[in-house]
């Protein structure tokens, strides 16, 4: 079937996965990258357990579901992905409603998740332009999570031990972005992304 002239149909959309330990500055990159790269980003919500933190909405920070109900859409095959993080009984995933419809309208659709979630996407998606975000070294992530002062030295070790792991697995990962310095890493992405819009 032809089309009219001057109406070109859609591009199907593009997968970015994006990974990196807890305090490699995710959240502030990816604020950066929002508000600086080019293409039609759009951010993927998350749907969790956990209860909402002070000033969190649902569906703008996460998809906040009771654990009977994501059990009821993870049995129900909902989920791209999805999985209990940091063995604290909170479940954490990627709803297929998030991002199949986007990509469908040629959207650049933004997963950010972790390692095991990004490996359980791949296998959905082997082509995602997947990205991973390292602090230059732990010990500025030790430096950067004690800072935080939100946490316990526990807590904090926990944090250092699941980002060890992560780093190994870093060489899965198309791209590897340092965030050592915050504007060089946001041109990096920008750099990344422009290149794979072909």
């Amino acid at each position: 079937m032809s089309q009219s002239a001057g109406h070109t149909p859609p591009q199907a959309g593009k997968l970015i996965v994006i990974s990196g330990p807890s305090g490699a500055g995710k959240t502030t990159l990816l604020k950066r990258m929002y508000a600086q790269c080019e293409g039609p980003l759009v951010a993927s919500v998350s749907a969790t357990t956990r209860r909402p933190r002070p000033g969190e909405v649902d569906g703008t920070d996460y998809h906040f579901l009771r654990p009977e109900e994501f059990r009821r859409r993870r049995e129900t095959g909902d989920f791209l992905e999805c999985f209990e993080v940091y063995g604290r009984g909170d479940w954490y995933g990627t709803l297929r409603s998030e991002v199949a419809p986007r990509l469908a309208a040629g959207k650049w659709v933004v997963l950010e998740i972790d390692v095991q979630g990004t490996l359980a996407v791949l296998e959905h998606y082997p082509d995602a332009l997947t990205i991973f975000v390292q602090p230059e070294s732990i010990e500025e992530l030790d430096r950067r999570l004690t800072a935080r002062g939100t946490e316990t030295r526990e807590a904090i070790e926990r944090r250092l031990e699941v980002a060890r792991r992560e780093m190994v697995a870093a060489d899965r990962y198309r791209y590897r972005v340092t965030n050592d310095d915050l504007d060089a890493a946001v041109a990096r992405l920008c750099e990344i992304l422009s290149n794979s819009d072909s």
